[in-house]
């Protein structure tokens, strides 16, 4: 399966926020500049994360962004479906009745 460029983008975001949040709020232009991604993309990719409940914010001039659970409780598959949506690969997967070779 092909991540879109979305969830690849977001896991590196996640996973930044993990590695480098032990210094305090973690600022978006130092995640672009590490990741080497544009702070805009990176400004639209935090909203889902914040309004899920993964990430929280800080505002000021010490602000920045901290996940709001442990980065071991944060599996890549959540982040995926949260910015992808659910992904499935037939209709069969999610509603077996609507699947004329599923066996009853």
């Amino acid at each position: 399966m092909k991540l879109s460029t979305r969830s690849r983008y977001g896991t590196r975001m996640v996973l930044d926020i993990a590695m480098h949040e032990t210094d305090g709020p973690v600022r978006i232009s130092d995640i672009s500049s590490r990741q080497g991604i544009s702070v805009k993309y990176l400004e639209k990719l935090i909203r889902p994360l914040k309004q899920a409940g993964y990430v929280t914010s800080k505002r000021g001039p010490r602000g920045g962004h901290r996940l709001s659970r442990s980065a071991k409780d944060i599996t890549v598959g959540e982040v995926v479906r949260l910015l992808e949506g659910e992904l499935i690969l037939t209709e069969c997967a999610m509603d077996p009745s609507v699947c004329t070779i599923a066996q009853d």
